[in-house]
């Protein structure tokens, strides 16, 4: 009867030996990668690392509300990602946080202070025709009828605005920097500014494409001959609540200079791509400009009409959260594409390009906090982390080493190749995917260091189960495993699945746990049947663990194990006819 079974091996013993060279091979193929790509290390979080993380909250405008909506957050993450990166952060990281707020994290080795201004700066971005200039203070009365050289803000613009006409582009001067700079054809050489005379104040006479004074203007002219910009409140006050549509006033960001300004002609969604770039001809940096289709038309119309203006009418101020950023002087009529030259250097060309391309936000936020952390202090996180893993692990082999004796070796092996397939992997996704390794992310591989000794004990306990019932190791290592298999598939799964949840409907640093949990918990599926198993069966058949060795830890005689399969055998052996 048993003839035609002979030779065969069971389904599951069958070529273990591939199995597990299949294994190693990916394991070679990860870690070769792994130096190959030169990430040999997991990339560090903001926490373990140190960096800067901002807190934002949208604010939406009075009758507005509505504005704060997923598309519109998802539209201003992308923007001040784009923004961040463009001073060089390429690992920075950007998203929302519940409804209104969004959470950037940026690495160390950024200067936190200036990315911090960028990003806090998230207000819209306009063009705006200057209608009055003057240094910040605020303005001294004088007589009706005399010209005071330095206190009205009538003569004194138009002096400055003077001295800036007749200096050469690119040319630095003591006066407000923004008003040292101007605007021509990308394409062209900038031609000669035009000179402004004392005649030509826009105080004393409107310039004759400039609306008729009505109240607001009255009220805003009145708000520009006592702002003071020199004090940070007043600044920080200048001009808000002003609409689009009217005439404002605005500090410039250092405060030295305040302006009027015309209602707004380009909006910062009309800018297409903008960059600081060195003029290799010229030898000075400068600042070049695309707008799309319709900003081109709304920026011909604009410097066409300012172009013809004496100074400082025919500059426009480049207005980013109600201070002035730059206000070039228009020298000609431009359409698609313009540079700005002047006073720049490397640092603030590439800023002004950086805030022109990416300045434009569909909400206004809000700082709620800025929180540094220190390299030291991440490392000592880290470390005190690394402490916790060591420490669990430690208990694990313990545990392992006392209970299961012989099969703590298979244990112990399994955890080694699911700590190099997850120390590689995570090494890989930094580069790959922007994975970084936080602090939680630490917390759930460790966490995931007891769900992957659950799953060899549930298989070694079945194998136990089988011999307490009178079989040996062989028959008792196939017979376990569909029983463990199904166990440690609906565990994992369970793992994976408040993993997978905890992922979606959590942001920041939770996701990192919820990550790392996930990632384990899929390895261990892949550990366990691609070599816990297979090193099993090809333990079964050593002398060592087959004949049930006291330091195996499948001693028969301690597991209090039944004799071995006397009454299968009479139940199927053969009546003696003799006995019979």
């Amino acid at each position: 009867m048993a003839a035609p079974n002979k030779g065969r091996r069971p389904a599951g013993q069958s070529k273990p030996g591939r199995t597990l060279a299949l294994l190693l091979v990916v394991m070679a193929a990860l870690v070769g990668g792994m130096f190959w790509s030169g990430e040999t290390t997991p990339r560090l979080g903001i926490d373990l690392a140190g960096g800067t993380t901002i807190t934002l909250q949208a604010k939406a405008e009075p009758g507005q509300e509505s504005a704060v909506n997923e598309t519109n957050m998802n539209t201003a993450v992308g923007i001040i990602e784009r923004r961040v990166n463009g001073l060089g952060v390429s690992e920075a990281e950007v998203q929302t946080q519940g409804k209104e707020n969004i959470i950037v994290n940026i690495p160390k080795g950024t200067d936190s202070e200036q990315a911090q201004k960028q990003v806090g700066t998230t207000a819209q971005l306009y063009f705006r025709p200057v209608l009055n200039v003057a240094a910040g203070g605020p303005a001294t009365p004088e007589p009706s009828g005399s010209a005071s050289p330095s206190g009205s803000p009538s003569a004194s613009p138009t002096d400055k605005a003077d001295e800036k006409a007749t200096a050469p582009s690119g040319t630095p001067t003591a006066s407000p920097t923004t008003q040292g700079r101007a605007v021509s054809d990308a394409l062209k050489a900038p031609t000669p500014t035009p000179t402004g005379s004392a005649s030509d104040n826009p105080a004393a006479s409107p310039s004759p494409s400039a609306p008729a004074p009505d109240p607001a203007t009255a009220a805003a002219e009145q708000q520009f001959a006592t702002l003071n910009c020199l004090d940070p409140t007043a600044r920080a006050n200048a001009g808000k609540g002003a609409k689009p549509a009217d005439t404002t006033v605005a500090c410039s960001t250092e405060g030295d200079a305040k302006y009027l300004l015309g209602p707004a002609e380009v909006d910062g969604k009309d800018v297409d791509d903008a960059k600081g770039v060195l003029d290799p001809q010229r030898g000075m940096w400068i600042v070049q400009m695309e707008f799309t289709s319709a900003g081109s038309k709304k920026f011909s119309q604009i410097t066409g009409k300012l172009s013809q203006q004496p100074s400082p009418q025919n500059q426009f101020a480049i207005v980013l959260d109600g201070e002035v950023v730059s206000a070039p002087q228009v020298n000609q009529t431009l359409s698609g594409s313009a540079e700005i030259s002047g006073d720049f250097d490397q640092q603030s060309a590439q800023d002004l390009g950086n805030i022109l391309s990416y300045g434009a936000l569909p909400l206004t936020f809000q700082q709620q906090s800025v929180t540094t952390v220190t390299a030291a202090l991440g490392g000592e996180q880290l470390k005190a982390g690394l402490i916790a893993g060591a420490i669990g692990l430690a208990l694990v082999v313990i545990y392992l080493l006392v209970y299961y004796r012989g099969l703590s070796v298979v244990a112990l092996l399994s955890l080694m190749v699911s700590a190099i397939l997850t120390y590689t992997l995570m090494a890989l996704l930094g580069p790959a995917i922007g994975f970084a390794l936080n602090l939680p992310a630490v917390c759930g591989a460790i966490v995931a260091i007891g769900i992957t000794a659950d799953s060899f004990i549930v298989y070694f306990e079945r194998i136990r189960d089988e011999i307490r019932e009178g079989r040996t190791l062989r028959p008792a290592v196939e017979r376990a495993w569909p029983r463990a298999r199904r166990t440690i598939l609906v565990s994992d799964f369970v793992s994976f699945l408040a993993a997978a949840v905890l992922f979606i409907v959590t942001v920041g640093k939770v996701q990192g746990f919820a990550f790392t949990l996930g990632l384990t918990t899929l390895l261990d599926v892949v550990v366990v049947f691609l070599f816990t198993k297979p090193l099993m069966t090809l333990l079964a058949r050593t002398k060592f663990f087959a004949s049930g060795h006291p330091w195996s830890g499948l001693d028969p005689k301690r597991l209090g194990a039944k004799p071995p399969l006397r009454r299968s055998r009479r139940v199927s052996a053969p009546i003696d006819p003799k006995e019979a």
